[in-house]
């Protein structure tokens, strides 16, 4: 079939179908952690690398897959994303262990750093320029149904028939996509003869994980060493001299570089990227700690637990188009500046409130501040951000853009979850040392060494009743009140962890809003005319 035969949407929702799988897997894990805690039978940095590893093997290949589609077409690299995430999917939710899921949600995201950026591509191709504004309305629109049905949806699978089926779900979503792209997608075929930066893609790579590796296992391995003599902050060293020597063979490299730096000259666009960055890190790392606060503290299932947050998703699409019409009238760095000012204090009014007694209904409210502000920030930012870049570095700079989210987003995840670990150790074993004095002294000190030592683990923590009393043999008074002393110092501790932990996006989203600042309005260019010379760039002001 070609361009000319094919029903651009029907195509498009065939490519559209296979994107909301993407996304569907990018929120829908966060709201399993604390059930894969407890019937994996693993630790909390375990469950983290099962988030990075999808994220890290999504994000660095995708400014390579992008070239591929270019190369070989891209139906046939869309379809081998989809073929290569439903398999993966298979995978795991057949895992039997967490090292396997590890490996297997690697290979899932390596599908979708396949798929990803050819639906953009077939939209640019299928629809012509007046025609892409809805388009794109409706590719906004499946990224906002998966963002509220990831929760919702997870939460229903969880409850019923466990973490297994929050992957199984792919498997028949993933074949009806491949059915319906070959049946209704063109075999369009660029036949752009690129240059592929192998090196490149090693460096940033290689580099990427030795540091994500490297902070994400930092508190595992007590900071020291790793295996064979080399320590955490080795690994955290060689990862940033590898993304140095990145950039330097970039600077370099005269054929086609993986990135080519001049794009970054344009300061709205390196502006814009540093706060899509910051958006990537907060929108990933804020719901880990969120998460086992409303579950494990709280004790809502995971069907509650995601009729809880969609509100916040919900909000946010609603008044998403309404930002981007007004982007057009006022100066959009105000929108992104309130956006992410707004997300921040969403954020803070949920640490400031919460306790191990709050009502999970009570931080609505500010979940709803969250929302407004998620709402405010993407579409000017991308607006911004991508308007003034020369025609001619337009997919390449979109590409780093979306590359950079994600970057944002395999970082917030590996410095949340170390952050997290760490506050969940020294929180329960401080809490746990209070509640011993009020034991018998002759039970003080094992009591307290036994929730430590499940704080260092940090599996037991997969359901709101707590570790069991840590000491066997109590007589049953004795047992009882340790008991309630437990569950009552894990969550007393898990909910410190948790509002010490999301300080930690507050501030990142602070340096959002600083970098937001740099971007300056952009002034729509005139059509030429016959006295009118055009320009490489669109003009800015400040």
């Amino acid at each position: 079939m070609n361009a000319r035969q094919a029903n651009p949407w029907a195509a498009l929702s065939a490519l559209c179908l296979g994107f909301f799988m993407i996304l569907l897997d990018t929120t829908i894990v966060s709201i399993a952690v604390p059930n894969m805690l407890s019937k994996l039978n693993t630790g909390l940095n375990s469950v983290v690398w099962v988030i990075s590893v999808y994220l890290l093997t999504y994000a660095v290949p995708m400014l390579f897959t992008s070239r591929l589609g270019d190369r070989f077409g891209p139906k046939r690299v869309f379809l081998a994303g989809l073929v290569v995430f439903t398999g993966a999917s298979l995978w795991c939710g057949l895992s039997g262990s967490v090292e396997m899921l590890i490996a297997a949600r690697a290979v899932q995201g390596l599908g979708a750093a396949l798929m990803t950026p050819q639906t953009l591509a077939f939209i640019t191709h299928l629809f012509a320029p007046a025609k892409r504004g809805p388009a794109m309305g409706a590719w906004g629109g499946v990224a906002g149904l998966a963002t509220i049905a990831g929760p919702l949806l997870g939460g229903v699978l969880v409850d019923h028939l466990g973490w297994e089926w929050i992957f199984f779900v792919n498997v028949p979503i993933g074949v009806i996509a491949i059915v319906l792209t070959v049946l209704l997608v063109p075999d369009w075929q660029p036949k752009h003869a690129h240059a592929f930066d192998f090196i490149g893609i090693f460096l940033s790579a290689a580099g990427l994980f030795c540091l994500v590796f490297g902070v994400q296992n930092g508190q595992q391995y007590d900071w020291g060493t790793v295996f064979a003599g080399i320590t955490v902050f080795e690994f955290i060293g060689a990862g940033v001299v590898l993304l140095v020597a990145f950039v330097l063979w970039q600077k370099y490299n005269r054929r086609e570089p993986l990135v080519p730096l001049a794009v970054f000259g344009n300061r709205n666009f390196s502006a814009g990227t540093l706060t899509a960055t910051t958006v990537g890190f907060t929108m990933t790392g804020m719901f880990l700690p969120l998460i086992i606060y409303i579950q494990t503290v709280l004790g809502l299932s995971p069907t509650l637990a995601g009729v809880l947050t969609a509100p916040m998703s919900l909000l946010s699409g609603v008044i998403a188009p309404f930002v981007g019409r007004a982007s057009d009238r006022i100066n959009g760095k105000y929108l992104v500046m309130g956006g992410l000012s707004l997300l921040a204090l969403g954020i803070g009014i949920i640490a400031a409130q919460a306790r191990p007694d709050t009502s999970p209904w009570a931080l609505i409210p500010a979940l709803l501040v969250c929302g407004l502000g998620i709402g405010c920030i993407f579409s000017p930012m991308s607006n911004l951000t991508m308007a003034s870049v020369r025609p001619q570095l337009a997919g390449t700079a979109s590409g780093i853009f979306n590359t950079a989210r994600q970057v944002g987003g395999v970082l917030g995840s590996a410095a949340i979850g170390v952050l997290l670990q760490a506050r969940i150790s020294a929180s329960i074993a401080d809490e746990a040392t209070t509640a011993a004095a009020q034991l018998p002294e002759q039970y003080r000190q094992p009591f307290a060494d036994g929730i430590a030592h499940a704080a260092a683990s940090t599996g037991e923590f997969g359901s709101s009743a707590g570790p069991a009393a840590p000491i066997p043999g109590l007589p049953a008074d004795i047992a009882a009140q340790a008991g309630r002393l437990a569950s009552e110092a894990v969550h007393n501790g898990l909910t410190d962890a948790a509002r010490a932990t999301l300080i930690l996006p507050i501030a990142v989203l602070i340096l959002g809003v600083l970098s937001a600042a740099f971007l300056r309005r952009v002034t729509p260019r005139p059509a030429p005319t016959a006295t009118t010379p055009t320009t490489s760039e669109t003009p800015v002001t400040a």
